[in-house]
Parts: structure tokens; sequence; C-alpha cells
């Protein structure tokens, strides 16, 4: 594949392909982007690191110039995220969830994580086979960041369908995602309304406290943060179970390792999020002035897209970056960011990752595809790595 020929379709289709290429020939390239509009995409590890901690790199659209990428496109109460904030905003609220999203209430859930993983591989078991990402990732994280919130069981039905409209939007159909947006919003205007008449003992309810009793949350903040909490917490964890499975069997010699040495799953999840993990670009950023990545200059106010998987796939920063690798230590990938940005749920989708594979191992020793891998199928998407569906046997 030529770097010249690179396009979104081409980057979805052989994504760690078509990043090689770009690696080696033109590292800060310059192509047409999700939307139509134009974006800097970046490809070679050194740069990416040091462009997720740059501050002259802003995540605030108000930098973007008319006509450049901007991403999603949701209304202010669900804008006014981490994802979109430079300091001193993204410092305040980053602080005020640290103390509310903390290490004890994360190891809490040990327990409950693995009861939900006893749960859905019970209903598996007598079936012989199944959509493991329908089945097993799928529901699993979704109950898990649900319970974390205090979302009630009666109101989760909807909410993979509303984040699959929003990751693969249908451009035949601009409508749906905008339904998908307004059903979002007012499902989390309405569940933080009730939480405010009865709070219980979730994040969710300490976040509003946070926001009524000091005042140092906005409404629209409050709204965000628990709009983005449940997205990011859902959206990227069932994709990262789910490629770290497929890797596996698509990987023998590492899967009979995983089963014959069941501890080294715990250490694997590094080597899962870098080899293939559910989020292939970081959030795009607009450069305050002009900035040189690269040897390349790129305009104040253009939109610039990291390449977190080709980074991860750099030879010049890791041994044989293509071959999965379970005892691999020496390894710094970028899929949970670098900086002020880093991954607040960090922790806890590594608990999620290292349970769901140790209970799905265990339980089912003979796990395997259910069809050739050359026809799976991805989610046609640049943003997001994931798969449609994953038929395995057991």
């Amino acid at each position: 594949m030529k770097s010249e020929d690179l396009t979104v379709k081409a980057l979805i289709a052989d994504p760690y392909a078509g990043y090689a290429a770009l690696r080696a020939t033109t590292p800060v390239h310059r192509m047409t982007g999700p939307d139509g509009l134009p974006v800097w995409l970046v490809t070679r590890y050194a740069d990416v690191r040091q462009a997720l901690a740059d501050p002259r790199l802003s995540l605030d659209k108000a930098h973007a110039t008319p006509g450049n990428y901007l991403g999603f496109k949701l209304p202010p109460a669900l804008d006014a995220n981490l994802l979109n904030m430079d300091p001193p905003d993204h410092t305040r609220i980053r602080r005020l969830v640290s103390q509310a999203f903390t290490p004890r209430r994360i190891a809490a859930l040990r327990g409950p994580i693995e009861q939900v993983a006893e749960k859905l591989l019970d209903a598996m078991a007598p079936l012989g086979r199944a959509d493991l990402l329908a089945a097993y990732a799928g529901p699993l994280p979704i109950t898990v960041i649900c319970d974390l919130l205090g979302v009630p069981e009666g109101d989760r039905h909807d909410f993979r369908a509303w984040t699959d409209t929003l990751i693969t939007p249908d451009p035949n159909h601009p409508e749906e995602a905008k339904a998908a947006v307004g059903a979002m919003l007012r499902f989390f205007t309405g569940l933080i309304a009730r939480k405010r008449t009865e709070p219980a003992d979730d994040l969710l309810s300490d976040l509003i406290a946070v926001r009524d009793e000091g005042d140092r949350l906005s409404e629209d903040e409050l709204t965000s943060l628990a709009f983005l909490i449940l997205f990011a917490g859902y959206e990227n964890t069932v994709h990262l179970i789910a490629n770290a499975v497929l890797a596996l069997l698509t990987h023998p010699e590492q899967l009979a390792a995983a089963r014959a040495e069941p501890e080294l799953i715990a250490g694997a999840f590094e080597e899962f999020a870098r080899f293939d993990g559910p989020a292939p670009l970081s959030i795009r950023r607009f450069p305050r002035e002009d900035v040189t990545i690269g040897g390349v200059t790129v305009p104040a106010g253009e939109t610039v897209l990291l390449a977190i998987a080709s980074a991860n796939r750099d030879p010049d920063q890791f041994t044989d970056p293509d071959r999965l690798d379970l005892r691999r230590r020496e390894n710094g990938h970028l899929s949970l960011g670098h900086g002020i940005h880093y991954c607040l749920g960090a922790p806890l989708a590594r608990m999620e990752t290292e349970l769901a594979l140790t209970a799905l191992l265990r339980r089912f020793p003979d796990l395997a595809l259910d069809v050739p891998v050359e026809q799976l199928r991805h989610r046609p998407a640049l943003r997001a790595r994931g798969l449609l569906e994953l038929p395995v046997r057991y």
C-alpha cells in the first residue's frame, strides 16, 4: 500500500498496513478526514507521544478554524466534558471526578464483575456457540459501568444502540445520529433529576453532590461528565475485551501460554491494548499557534489526529511490533493516552479485561473461532476499532 493512495476507507480496511506505509514515508500526513474535512495525521511513536502532552495542541474547539474536522457534534449539555477542555477547566473537573472515582470504589467492583462474568458464561454454556460480542463482551462492561454510576437496570437497554449509532453513523440517514444524541440527553437529564431526589452510594450521586453542595460543576459539566463516563467506560471496554479474545484466538501459541499460566492474563492488558486497541486515534487537537511536528509545520487552528494504533506498532519503539507477546515487558503503549489527559478509567479497564478473559478461558478451555478469520468484519469507523460480531464455539 502506497502512502499517497491512503484514504479513510483504506485505513479502515487495513489500518496497520496503512499506518506502516505512512510511518515509512510521510509520518505527518495531510488527508481528508472522516467527514470530508481536512486533517493532519501523525503516525510515529515519538511524535505522537510528544504531541499528546504538548500544551500548544488544544482540545477546545474554540481554537479550531472554520472548515476543519471537529469530531462529534453534540449539544452543550453533553459537550462540556474532559475531552473538549484544556487547563484550568480540565484540571478543576478532573480533580473533582478523581475524588469520586476512588481506588476504593473501583476495588469494590472486583467481586460484582466476577459475578456478572459468571452469570453471562452460565447463560452461554449450554449453547455451545455464540456471538461473544453480544453475549459477553458487550453486556459485561455496560453492567459494570451502569452499576458504578448507579443507572437502574431498566434504563440500560438502549445505550448500546445509541453509542453504535454515534460511532458509525449511517451517512444515508443522518437523522438517526441526531435522534440518538437527543435520546441520550433526555436519558441523562432524567437520571440526574431522579438521583437528586433519591441519592445512593454511586458515582453519579457523588458527582451531583459536588455540583449542588460546592457549586464547582456547572449543570452542563455534570451532564457531560455522566455521558463521558458511561460512553467511554462502555464503548472502549467492550472492544478491548473482544479484540483481546480475537488476538488470542488467532495466536495459538499465546493462547496456549495463557491457558497454561492464567496469571499471565493479569499482566497482559498492556499488550492487548498495544496490539489492537479500541481507539486507533486520540481525540482531535487544534494548534493554538503554528506547530512543527515531525519536521512538518501544522498551521494554527487546523485539526491534528494522533494515530495511537500506528504509534503502538512503530518498530522504532517496539521490538517485533506486529507480534502479540503476552510476556512483553517494555510496553510504553499510548492506548490510554499520555500526560494530563491520561485515561481516568484505566484501573477499571484493566480489572474488567483481566477478570473477563480469566473467567472466559477457565470456563471454555476449548474456545475457538466459529468462522474463518477472513469472514470477521470490523465497524466501518476510522476512530474506533471494533468487531461487528465475534462468532465462537466452545
